[in-house]
């Protein structure tokens, strides 16, 4: 009974291993298959790049020619040429039109302050610094009737002088200037205002602008007259880049004949008081609009330009009480009625 049972155990051990080993067997080839499917998608996804790789790079090389040919008209395109820098003899040209048509516009351009003679013009520019020559001018009358000559200006107390120009301001240093001034005219020059630069930029309180003032007007000798107007156009215009009042002076004689200089220096300074302002020039109502590199820097629009004209421009009395016959604007109100 014993070998018996044992035979079978035996025999039941190796049909187990037997069946097993079947399992194993046919379980294998579901694993392969497996991997199989799993290698598929991923061969796929491979010829997939493959196939896409030559795809892109023929749409690469389709694009390639097209942005060559958006580029090469840029590239065929002449540089924007360069503006060459206005000549000198385009430059005498240009200004000396600009000086035409403002004379044409100001045929009455005058000294603006009022005088009667060499001295009280001399007294009146010099006074004519940090104020308007209509202030001067509305000043100057109760002085020159209390001091009609250097003689009397220079016996003057200094204090009843100061009381009389006080409205032009600055009036201790000007009351210093003038009788400074009246004192060499009488000690030196005979009481008369001399007609040569030279001497009369010894004078107190007189320099080379007041110099011409007096010499172009009084004398008739031609010079230029360098205030801030005259500056600030001529930077304008660019005749000059100067800023200083002798290198400006210098720099725009060179482009006029002598005999201009005393009226150009009017004409330029009636056109900064009445069109070509320092904060907001009318540019849309000046003459010259076409000749100036600057336009546009102020009002361009007519309407809105022709609201900024002063003086007899603008339909506003002028800076003089006694203005020539010629003058076409209203007399300016003496200084109890301003």
């Amino acid at each position: 009974m014993s070998t018996k049972k044992t035979t079978k155990t035996t025999a039941k051990t190796a049909a187990t291993k037997t069946t097993a080993t079947k399992t194993t067997t046919a379980t294998t080839p579901p694993a392969k298959s497996a991997a199989k499917k799993t290698a598929a998608p991923a061969k796929k996804a491979a010829a997939a790049k493959k196939a896409t790789a030559p795809a892109k790079k023929v749409a690469a090389a389709k694009k390639a020619p097209a942005a060559k040919k958006a580029t090469a008209p840029a590239a065929n395109k002449a540089p924007a040429a360069k503006k060459l820098p206005e000549s000198h003899a385009a430059l005498v040209r240009r200004a000396r039109r600009i000086n035409r048509e403002l004379a044409d516009v100001y045929s009455y351009a005058h000294p603006e302050l009022d005088f009667e003679n060499p001295f009280e013009l001399l007294v009146a520019t010099v006074l004519s610094a940090q104020t308007t020559d209509l202030r001067v001018n509305q000043t100057t009358p109760r002085l020159f009737a209390k001091y009609p000559t250097p003689e009397d200006l220079a016996a003057a107390v200094p204090e009843e002088v100061e009381e009389l120009i006080r409205p032009t301001g600055f009036f201790r240093a000007k009351t210093k200037s003038i009788m400074g001034l009246a004192k060499a005219l009488r000690d030196d020059f005979g009481g008369e205002v001399p007609g040569r630069i030279d001497d009369l930029v010894k004078l107190p309180g007189v320099g080379r602008k007041t110099a011409f003032v007096v010499l172009g007007n009084a004398f008739g000798v031609p010079g230029i007259t360098v205030d801030t107007h005259f500056g600030r156009l001529v930077r304008r215009w660019k005749w000059t880049e100067e800023t200083d009042p002798v290198k400006v002076e210098t720099a725009v004689a060179a482009l006029f004949p002598k005999s201009e200089w005393t009226m150009l220096s009017h004409r330029v300074i009636f056109h900064g008081r009445r069109i070509c302002h320092s904060r907001k020039p009318a540019c849309g109502a000046c003459p010259i609009a076409p000749l100036c590199p600057s336009y546009g820097e102020g009002e361009t629009d007519p309407e809105k330009a022709k609201k900024l004209l002063k003086y007899e421009m603008g339909g506003f009395p002028g800076q003089r009480l006694k203005p020539p016959p010629d003058y076409p604007g209203k007399p300016a109100p003496p200084l109890a009625a301003g």
